[in-house]
């Protein structure tokens, strides 16, 4: 059954945090919000949690109405961005708090707390204290404290932020694998894109307190609702109205009636691909994805005028996520024939 929300509304004071907004989690799946400081993507998830009380709205966990329940009856497992740890308590005895306040046993809270720990790959670490682990061993000891309790959902919210982007990008791949062992219907609040991108079956783009899409990673990245969304899912160049993936910008050394001039500022290699930074003749800034092997046969500089030449564009006609008026063109086929940037660019 997963977790509903419905009409959900939100103000602080003359802030509106929340504003109808409606969701549907899967249950067993994980599911990113995403969105930008503001957005209200935290509000909603410690509403999910009972930690804030909605103004409007309903909250469903496994088809139960959760919404006027306090937070220790909704079965949530709950990890914050800064582990929220008991400093002056061991590993053990971090993972081991929920079970002791439920009033296990000792056997069988042993058990289960020896059991997490070797799932979060923290086995021989249980004598420690939180100060004697890195910030992605920290990270992981509160993950596995969240899910002791055997909650019915698993709230993250910006679990990553505090670490450094090596330390994040392994802990999204071990939280994909953890969640596809455990099963548990998750939910997590990041601001990185690629980590939504990454790690998530479903991601619901947020903004100003709406949901303005939710769907796949390529839902989303290839049939976006809107310019918020074509802008924030993914790289994009905005060319007059219309919006252009870097990938989607072909270099080229020789003009025609489909390109435009620019002046190559800055090349870019990162690994297999090279970011080459352009300036339009108006001023615009844009930059195209190239491969290796593309930037040697075109043997650019910084400095070289080159030609650009959009494969496929969108643009969005006062679209909304209820009504998306975004269309896809492929630039160079238009009323049965060429079609260059707009006028304007």
């Amino acid at each position: 059954m997963g977790i509903s929300v419905e009409g959900a509304n939100k103000s602080f004071g003359d802030f509106q945090a929340l504003s109808d907004v409606s969701i549907e989690v899967p249950d067993g799946s994980l599911t990113a919000l995403l969105g930008p400081s503001g957005s209200g993507k935290s509000t909603l998830l410690r509403a999910i949690a009972g930690l804030e009380d909605l103004d409007s709205g309903q909250v469903t966990i496994n088809g139960d109405d959760a919404t006027r329940k306090p937070p220790q009856q909704r079965g949530v497992g709950f990890v914050f961005q800064h582990y929220a740890a008991f400093k002056h308590m061991t590993v053990y005895d971090n993972v081991a708090f929920g079970l002791k306040i439920r009033k296990w046993k000792k056997p069988e809270t042993s058990n289960r707390v020896h059991e997490l720990l070797q799932l979060v790959q923290l086995d021989g670490l249980a004598g420690r204290f939180p100060s004697q682990l890195s910030g992605g061993q920290r990270q992981r000891m509160a993950l596995a404290r969240a899910l002791a309790v055997e909650p019915q959902v698993l709230l993250l919210d910006e679990p990553f932020g505090a670490l450094d982007a090596k330390v994040r990008k392994d802990l999204r791949t071990w939280l994909r694998r953890l969640h596809e062992e455990m099963h548990v219907t998750t939910i997590f609040v990041t601001h990185d894109q690629e980590e939504a991108m990454d790690v998530a079956g479903q991601l619901v783009v947020m903004n100003e307190g709406r949901v303005e899409q939710s769907g796949t990673a390529d839902d989303l990245y290839e049939h976006p609702a809107n310019e918020f969304v074509m802008s924030f899912v993914g790289e994009v160049n905005q060319l007059g109205d219309h919006f252009v993936r870097p990938h989607d910008m072909e270099v080229v050394l020789d003009p025609d009636d489909r390109t435009q001039e620019g002046m190559v500022q800055r090349i870019v290699t990162l690994g297999f691909e090279v970011r080459v930074e352009l300036v339009l003749s108006d001023g615009t800034e844009v930059w195209a994805q190239l491969t290796r092997n593309e930037l040697q046969r075109l043997e650019l500089r910084e400095g070289q005028i080159a030609y650009l030449r959009p494969i496929q564009a969108k643009s969005f006609n006062g679209g909304s996520p209820s009504n998306p008026q975004g269309a896809s063109t492929p630039l160079g086929t238009q009323d049965g024939g060429d079609a260059g940037l707009p006028a304007a660019v």
